[in-house]
């Protein structure tokens, strides 16, 4: 097998990077003041913009955003190494035993004929590291689209899982009927279950059909959103009042804007 030909490992600037972290921690008020759960929800928000810059292929907001990342990563490692409850050794330590593990097709003797078969040794692996059920591992906190995938996905692997295409959306319909049903009662929660239902099914097809799901509302929000603004924008070139538009105004608008191909937002940088 032809292997890349790879830049040499930046280990001068990953010390250097490092050292600049541990010195804001011991130098900067602010810094130093953080904790593991005071910067928590700045992690999250990082973590979108890289998938934002993704999103849009974006090669040099991703350099950007990849940096902000890693610094959560070596801020958290060094809050850690203060507490003495790890090192930021132990962290690479730790993804590269798991990694060499994980991968015994790479690193060891085991054969595999294809994706498929990777995927399944990936899934007994982690069962054999002491996990009690395949869904284990699939974090609550993801978004609710995000997660209904990968634990569907997870059973998959195993065989639990539809035959074909035309079931799945035959489920699609089922649930949509169990829905509309449901809303023809008073009965709050089981509207809520049903929708749950029927939101579920969705997900499921997307997976059928090779689509991700989260990706696909993220991306219909954004086009919303930029029709949106587009009537906004207009109104007040017309200097109208949104508040004491008509409907038909707005609707107006809307399909002009749908005619239009409207730019993307450009991404603004952020402050601490």
């Amino acid at each position: 097998m032809k292997r890349t030909s790879y830049p040499p490992v930046p280990v001068r600037e990953i010390a250097q990077f490092v050292a600049i972290v541990r010195r804001l921690r011991d130098e900067c008020p602010w810094d130093r003041q953080q904790t593991h759960q005071s910067i928590r929800h700045s992690l999250i928000e990082e973590t979108y913009e890289v998938i934002e810059a993704l999103d849009e292929n974006n090669l040099d907001e991703l350099k950007v955003e990849l940096g902000d990342l890693l610094l959560h990563i070596v801020m958290h490692a060094t809050i850690a190494e203060q507490a003495k409850e790890f090192s930021f050794k132990d962290v690479l330590k730790e993804i590269s035993d798991k990694l060499v593990r994980r991968h015994p097709h790479v690193f060891g003797t085991k054969q595999v004929l294809n994706t498929h078969e990777v995927k399944r040794n990936w899934e007994r692996l982690k069962m054999d590291e002491g996990r009690s059920s395949m869904l284990d591992g699939v974090p609550r906190r993801l978004p609710a689209l995000q997660r209904a995938l990968r634990v569907q996905e997870r059973a998959a692997k195993i065989g639990f899982d539809w035959k074909n295409e035309h079931d799945v959306w035959s489920k699609v319909r089922e649930e949509g009927e169990e829905l509309h049903q449901a809303l023809k009662s008073r009965k709050r929660k089981k509207q809520e279950e049903e929708f749950g239902d029927y939101l579920f099914a969705l997900v499921n097809y997307a997976r059928f059909i090779g689509i991700e799901p989260e990706t696909a509302l993220r991306l219909t929000v954004e086009k919303f959103t930029r029709r949106f603004q587009y009537i906004e924008r207009e109104l007040k070139r017309m200097k109208k009042d949104i508040h004491n538009s008509t409907l038909e105004e707005m609707d107006g608008l809307w399909n002009e804007a749908k005619k239009k191909k409207l730019a993307k937002r450009t991404p603004t940088r952020k402050t601490r």
